[in-house]
């Protein structure tokens, strides 16, 4: 059966999370059920999955902020890699943010990912953007609570706060 691409369905986001484990995505705090099942309940186009003989193979995140188009989340079964699945799935991810009038496109790809950056190089139209920087700031999750400020500070003097 070949490959079809669509939108993720609320009963898959278990699977999908298992796909993300197996295929050695690094994980993140919003790797949650709850997380998950929100994205496709408010964002319903927005996870997409290659489907193959009934089993989910792939992903991607094809996320829209009125602006500009994201893509993250790639990931293919390791077993099912270099046939195809990640271009295709790219491939309906833009199809998807244009079609939502995205004129510009993003995609998020981790520094040490030998094999994903080797995708995006050769992936057409799409090239490395050396002057921006990605600043992150995790905020917090069911596993992980959120981490006070870095404050540093010599002791007060009296009467004066050392903040």
């Amino acid at each position: 059966m070949p490959l079809t691409v669509r939108a993720c369905r609320m009963d898959e986001c278990p699977q999908v999370l298992e796909l993300w484990k197996s295929a050695e995505a690094i994980p993140r705090p919003t790797d949650t059920l709850p997380d998950l099942q929100r994205m496709v309940r408010e964002h319903p186009d927005t996870l997409l999955v290659g489907e193959e003989d009934g089993r989910l193979i792939g992903t991607v995140i094809a996320g829209w902020d009125g602006w500009r188009g994201g893509i993250y989340r790639l990931a293919v079964l390791p077993e099912c890699r270099r046939r195809g699945v990640a271009q295709a799935l790219v491939a309906e991810a833009e199809r998807r943010l244009v079609a939502r009038g995205a004129r510009r496109l993003n995609a998020m790809v981790a520094r040490d990912e030998v094999q994903a950056r080797a995708f995006w190089d050769a992936a057409p139209g799409w090239g490395r953007d050396a002057r921006w920087q990605r600043y992150t700031k995790d905020i917090g999750g069911p596993d992980m609570a959120p981490k006070p400020p870095d404050v540093r500070s010599s002791p007060a003097e009296p009467g004066r706060s050392s903040i």
